[in-house]
């Protein structure tokens, strides 16, 4: 009988890319992280809408772990992340670019910090790395890019009995090594 981090892994490698499989990767994607991550962060508040609702947030994770000594308190420490914000892109064709980094960064408000997601069924371009790195030296926000491979990885991990929050850890400090 497949583990439920199995069955996670299966469904997200069968979700069709593009338009058509967008709910269903953003659906798969969440639970996965949901079960990555809850807790310790909170249960995520789903299309989180601005007041105006001209802003739409794929998933928000409150981040309640003030003075806890672990992954999730120290990015909320260093990264003001009391939100860790994710959005999600299940592209067939089109790429990662800078326009999603824009996207991400212009959701990333004083309110719910400096830290994001964005998790994607390809790897991001060039364009949206050197984006990522002007958002980094312009407004300090980090943006860590994940694939559906890198969720596998910590699915991997969490069934293992790891802690998958080191890969985001990683990410983040990987991020800081190479940003120019």
């Amino acid at each position: 009988m497949a583990t439920r981090e199995e069955a996670m892994r299966t469904r997200l490698s069968s979700v069709p890319r593009g338009i058509s499989g967008w709910k269903e990767f953003e659906d798969i994607a969440t639970e996965a992280l949901t079960h990555l991550f809850v807790p310790p962060l909170a249960n995520p508040i789903r299309q989180a809408r601005s007041y105006s609702g001209i802003d739409r947030r794929d998933a928000i994770f409150p981040n309640r772990n003030h003075g806890v000594q672990n992954h999730w308190g120290r990015l909320l420490h260093e990264l003001e992340a009391r939100m860790v914000l994710v959005e999600f892109k299940n592209y067939g064709i089109q790429e990662i670019g800078k326009d999603e980094v824009n996207q991400t960064r212009n959701y990333l408000t004083k309110p719910l910090g400096r830290l994001a997601l964005l998790v994607s069924t390809k790897d991001p371009n060039h364009a949206a790395h050197l984006k990522r790195n002007s958002v980094y030296s312009e407004d300090g926000k980090v943006i860590v890019f994940l694939t559906i491979e890198h969720i596998k990885e910590m699915l991997y991990r969490k069934e293992r009995g790891e802690d998958p929050t080191d890969l985001i850890v990683d990410a983040v400090e990987r991020f800081y090594i190479e940003w120019e």
